[in-house]
């Protein structure tokens, strides 16, 4: 009976031990998934020389940081908005930039507008995602410990 009682209590403390280091293991990984750096950069100018430099800023950022050690979003409203249309005049280095981990978003507010004025709404680059409010979004980045940054 001590011998049942003594390898019961063994392997008790033996499993309670592999559940705590499996849980500490599970959360070591959980936060080295997450990057460093994070940034949202704001893109509110249809001005090609101000869209084409807030990519070099991305570029720049990932060489120097690392593609895996940051996180970056676009948000792109209000006359910025052409920079993730299909009419862009950056549609390949933005299909580069996704591939490489990058998120550009949409100001769904700017595209209602658009569509009000116009009567439809512009086409977005694939992979652009549209968010409600393109000021929010930045709002709720920086909530989440993103860096902001606008030329």
């Amino acid at each position: 009976m001590k011998l049942e009682k003594g390898f019961l209590n063994t392997t008790i403390l033996f499993l309670v031990t592999l559940v705590s280091i499996l849980s500490l293991a599970n959360s070591v990984s959980a936060i080295s998934l997450e990057p460093k750096h994070k940034i949202v950069i704001q893109v509110n100018s249809n001005d090609p020389a101000i869209q084409q430099a807030s990519l070099n800023v991305i570029v720049n950022l990932q060489k120097h940081y690392g593609i895996d050690n940051i996180a970056i979003e676009v948000v792109a409203f209000g006359p910025g908005i052409s920079l993730v249309t299909e009419k862009s005049t950056q549609t390949s280095r933005i299909e580069s930039l996704v591939m490489q981990n990058v998120t550009f978003t949409a100001c769904g507010n700017t595209l209602n507008t658009i569509k009000k004025r116009t009567g439809k709404k512009p086409k977005l680059l694939n992979d652009v995602t549209t968010v409600p409010t393109g000021v929010a979004r930045i709002v709720e980045l920086q909530e989440m410990g993103y860096a902001y940054f606008r030329l």
